[in-house]
Parts: C-alpha cells; structure tokens; sequence
C-alpha cells in the first residue's frame, strides 16, 4: 500500500502535448477516481504511472520512492485494461495464476492462492473455461483476479465497466468498492462516467480537455463546491447565470443578473478574485430548487417561468422552465411515492425557489 506523487509530469505524442505538467497526489489506500472527458489524457497518465509509457518531464513517486525511470515490474504495480486483455489461449485458473508462476513460487501455494481468490470472486465454478466462454461479468473478475493475485502496492483500472451493460455495471462498482475496503491497496479508477466516479471514489480528480487537472477532493466537495464551470458542468448537472457582483461588503451581497434580476448569495469565504462589481457566475443545481405552482415563504430567491418540457427519469422528474429572459432552467424533483406531490404540466406557469445558501459563484 502505497502513495502516488506526481510532480510537473508531461507527455507528448508526434510533438502534440497531452500532459502539460500535471501535478497530482493520490493518497495510500484510498479508492481513488480521475474522472475526465474522453481523449483528456487519463489513460495515457495511467500509463505513465504504470510505467508503460515513459514521461517527457516531470518526476512520478511511489511512497517516497522516485519511480520514474522503473520499468513496470519494478513498481508494484498492476493495470486492468478497458477489454481485461486476458490471454484467450489459457484457462481462468491459468490467466489468474500467470504471475505467481512468473514469481517461480510453489505449485501448491498457487493453486491454494488461486482457487481461494476465485471462489471470493465466485468464479471457481469456471476453474477450467476458457475467457471466450465466460460473460463480460465473469471475464472482468478474472482480470480483477489476475491483478491482485500478486498483492500489488497499487492497482490501476482503466475504464474496466464500460464494455458492461447497467445494471452489471452498477452490481460491480459495489463489488469493487467491497474488494477495496477488504485490501486496503491504493485503487486509481479512470472513468469518463461521473456516476462510476461518484458511487466508488473515496477522493477523485477532475481532468479537463487540455489534460490538466481542474479540481481535486472528495465527491462530496467537488460536487458541493465546484471550483469552475467546467467542473460544475462535468460532473452532475447545473444552471449557470451570468451577472456582476454588487454589495459584496454588505450583510446581503448578491449577484446581478442581466433581464432577470437582483439574487441573494452566501459568501461563507471571500475569495481573491472577488471584487466588487466584477462578473461572477453563479451555478445553481437542479436538485436544490423547489418547483411549485404556489407562492412559498422563507425561501431567499424567486423566479417565474413556464414549464416547456418534462422528462421522467423513474427516481426523479426534470423540468425544463422557460424564463422571462429566454433562458431554460433544468428542475430535478424527486419522485416520492409516500408523500401527495403537485401535479405540474406542461404550459403550467411555476415559481422557483431556493436558498441562497445553495449558490455557488465561480469566476468568470
């Protein structure tokens, strides 16, 4: 078990820069998540940490250790690619026990080792199948298997879910997340998918287009506080105004928005950047408003519209609302069998509220 520490890495590709000096700290023992567009760069800086590739620049630690220059098996590290690349000419008992025989250690302690790993994974029904004759499900516990057989410091999966349909999906997200708290190895996911991000990670990086990281920390944070638009808009779904901060050294700053009006804000912290009268962008998610054809009380801000569409999502509803400035606004309301809920419909004219306390101003 160990860190992971890069320090002004850099790669590129036929002279095109793909990592431009990426600094990134991914603690001992956490399940950690590098969520990003696809063609960001995160399987090429998995690469990287795995020692597949080697960087232009920059330094890669392992623990205190300065693994840059190791090849991969030095590393203690293990990779579980995209299509699991098990080798098709050999049985599941032989794809998982490659490594250990590679190590030389005793036939007996291998087959103990093996089958204990696959009935764990409940595969051991399928000791002798080849990988052709296993589903995406069973195959990607095999590869699981063969990576961690050989009790690597640090386990790298490169979006080892996306040849596997939903509800597959989702059963081994939780089947990964149990497998890391059991091993306590150091778990660095790469995913496009902000749902896998969000149900497995412990702390997740936000890559951007360039191949820079955005933002680091727990879900929780990154979600909550977003620290630009494009993480606000990357990972979940968000409403983002334009508009000038005003008495920002008063007891109520707000936001001014061109067309639609004056909104409360809560600066719980002044940031540098923050100055008075300077453009802001204030992001807003769908989750934190209240959806209502009836005038409510105690909440901090209002907006009218007309309700344009309606999307059901089973958990949730979304409604799309038309405002007097021609924008759209996204609503989620969740679906709550127990309780009577309004009935709103399309054309139906509605109010929009929320506290300020759920405004997050990102700088413009």
């Amino acid at each position: 078990m160990r860190s992971i520490r890069l320090e002004k890495v850099k790669k590129s590709y036929r002279g095109t820069l793909v990592i431009p000096g990426v600094d990134l700290y991914i603690p001992a023992g956490k399940f950690f998540a590098l969520l990003g567009p696809s063609g960001c760069g995160k399987t090429t800086l998995l690469r990287l940490i795995a020692g597949l590739d080697q960087v232009d620049g920059g330094k890669i630690f392992g623990g205190d250790d300065d693994i840059t220059e190791r090849p991969i098996n030095q590393r203690a590290v293990n990779v579980v690619f995209q299509y699991y690349a098990l080798f098709p000419h050999l049985t599941v008992f032989d794809n998982v026990a490659y490594s250990l025989r590679l190590a030389k250690q005793p036939k007996v302690l291998i087959e103990q080792k093996v089958v204990r790993l696959l009935e764990a994974f409940h595969i051991d029904k399928h000791l002798y199948k080849l990988p052709a004759e296993l589903s995406g499900g069973q195959q990607q516990r095999v590869a699981l298997a063969r990576a961690i057989i050989n009790e690597p410091d640090v386990l790298l999966l490169d979006e080892p879910l996306a040849a596997l349909d939903f509800k597959l999906r989702e059963k081994m997200l939780l089947e990964l997340i149990d497998l890391q708290d059991k091993m306590k190895t150091t778990f660095v996911y790469v995913t496009h998918d902000q749902f896998e991000a969000l149900t497995v990670a412990d702390q997740m990086a936000i890559m951007n287009s360039k191949g820079e990281i955005e933002q680091c920390g727990t879900p929780k944070e990154i979600y909550e506080f977003p620290h630009s638009s494009f993480v606000a808009k990357f990972v979940g779904t968000t409403n983002l105004f334009d508009g000038k901060l005003k008495d920002l050294e008063s007891e109520e700053p707000h936001i001014d928005i061109p067309d639609l009006g004056k909104f409360k804000i809560y600066i719980p912290q002044k940031k540098e950047w923050m100055r008075e009268g300077c453009d802001v962008m204030m992001s807003l998610r769908p989750e934190k408003i209240l959806i209502t054809k009836k005038r409510a009380k105690n909440f901090s801000n209002k907006l009218k519209g007309n309700v344009v569409s309606i999307v059901y999502h089973g958990r949730s509803t979304q409604y799309n609302v038309l405002l007097s400035n021609q924008m759209r606004l996204q609503v989620f309301e969740q679906n709550e069998e127990h309780f009577p809920q309004e009935v709103i419909d399309y054309d139906n004219e509605v109010y929009l509220y929320w506290q300020k306390e759920n405004v997050v101003l990102l700088q413009r």
